[in-house]
């Protein structure tokens, strides 16, 4: 077993441990944000973590009706910018704490005078120090190059912001599912290891979902594309749609991401509009109605709200890229050219 696969298995406990160990701390931050009438949040994050604030973007504007916007931490570091940002939440991401233009914009930030932030999986580390509040993954030490539990615990903390800030009782409960219910999608692992064999030599695909999954669109593909070394691009379903999906012919492989929500009717319509093109159709869902449309279905086997679905949905997503490159005759563990932190300025 690869150590990829070791920590993907491990994300229900990791689940359980953010909600039990976080709780108290996010409460806090929440009153925080409360007090001081925070009316516009920046997130500052890399890589897989700027998937997290994809989510975050997301759900904060859904649930607490507040503008996000992704900064841009080179405006920081590379241009020396200041950048107002009093009034603001700004919250950091990443998983190692290390990242220096992530803490540069945290420090920016606090100079400002902004509520500062961060989500991490290690304590004491550089953005801690230049965040009023530190949330921690409390995933355990991550061995596999490739970001699995960090991740989605990190969407864990994001979504438990979110439920105290709101007051989304919904959410809270939903949480409280959810180790139980990624032990269930977890089970999905061996038709995925058997499935993967037919795609060992793709060398480019599309990786499509609408609205809260394009943070899964745009992690999977990532996956796939660090640990197989083939061009995986994700789009959001609706700019898909706008050209990109020219590219689509007879045995062109798609990957669909559709749970049940706002997003599903239009992921059938391009499910059906694939179809007709000839792709090849791999469909994580749970709906019968749009798994029939795939040539490879992925049976989701839980009943999962929207809002909370990218932690769910990403799980077979990290299966599928661990078995790809395993079935390609790489190493997932220890992609070519590729370090656990990455430092950029």
């Amino acid at each position: 077993m690869t150590l990829m696969l070791e920590e993907i298995h491990q994300q229900p406990q990791a689940f359980a441990r953010a909600v039990e160990q976080e709780s108290a701390k996010v409460f806090v931050l929440a009153e925080a944000i409360r007090a001081r009438q925070i009316r516009q949040v920046v997130i500052a994050a890399r890589g897989t973590s700027d998937h997290a604030a994809t989510y975050a973007k997301y759900l904060i504007e859904i649930y607490c009706g507040v503008p996000v916007s992704l900064a841009a931490p080179s405006v920081y570091t590379l241009y020396s910018t200041k950048v107002d940002l009093s009034g603001c939440l700004v919250i950091g991401i990443s998983q190692s704490g290390q990242a220096l233009d992530v803490v540069q914009t945290l420090h920016s930030a606090q100079e400002a005078g902004a509520l500062t932030a961060c989500i991490t999986n290690v304590q004491d580390s550089a953005l801690t120090k230049v965040s009023d509040f530190a949330l921690y993954c409390t995933a355990g030490e991550e061995l596999a190059v490739a970001a699995t539990k960090t991740y989605t615990t990190s969407l864990m903390l994001v979504a438990l912001l979110v439920a105290h800030w709101s007051g989304s009782s919904t959410l809270l409960e939903g949480l409280k599912q959810l180790p139980e219910q990624a032990s269930r999608v977890l089970s999905v692992a061996k038709t995925i290891e058997t499935v993967v064999e037919r795609y060992r030599y793709i060398q480019e695909c599309a990786v499509l979902a609408r609205g809260l999954n394009q943070a899964t669109a745009l992690e999977a593909a990532l996956k796939m594309t660090e640990t197989s070394y083939l061009m995986a691009k994700a789009y959001s379903m609706a700019d898909f749609l706008h050209g990109p999906i020219a590219i689509v012919s007879e045995g062109f492989p798609c990957f669909l991401y559709a749970p049940d929500g706002h997003a599903y009717a239009s992921m059938v319509e391009l499910a059906q509009k694939l179809q007709t093109r000839g792709a090849e159709m791999v469909i994580f869902a749970r709906s019968p109605e749009i798994l029939e449309l795939a040539t490879r279905p992925i049976t989701i086997p839980v009943e999962v709200p929207e809002s909370l679905s990218p932690i769910l949905y990403i799980l077979p997503g990290q299966l599928w890229a661990n078995y790809l490159s395993v079935a390609r005759g790489q190493n997932p563990d220890r992609p070519r050219g590729l370090t656990k932190v990455t430092l950029t300025r």
